[in-house]
């Protein structure tokens, strides 16, 4: 469950982490990477979508600026995955609901603009 989030910092389980993260069902916390900053695009979301979840939540920053290609949407999308993509606050809102509802979900966060 995710706890807490502040521009540039998430409270997952009491660690604090302070970089982008992807988040699984397990609880496990890895680092995650884009290789355009602002831009996510089907690599950046390639080891999310090996993981055969049934949702992904990608949050795009406090306030919206990172944008998802159509090209991850419809990689995402046509493996049969649900996706919801919003700002980071409400992206955690929704990856802890549907995580409290025993959900395979990852989140992948981006934490600050």
């Amino acid at each position: 469950m995710i706890e807490e989030y502040h521009f540039g910092s998430l409270t997952i389980n009491g660690k604090s982490y302070d970089y982008d993260v992807e988040v699984r069902w397990t609880d496990e916390v890895l680092k995650w990477w884009r290789q355009e900053s602002h831009v996510i695009d089907v690599e950046d979301v390639k080891r999310a979508i090996e993981e055969n979840p049934e949702v992904i939540v990608i949050g795009t920053g406090e306030s919206g600026m990172a944008k998802v290609t159509n090209r991850a949407k419809e990689e995402i999308l046509s493996r049969g995955i649900r996706l919801i993509i919003e700002k980071t606050p409400q992206a955690i809102k929704s990856f802890n609901q549907r995580k409290e509802e025993k959900k395979r979900i990852i989140g992948l966060f981006h934490l600050t603009c």
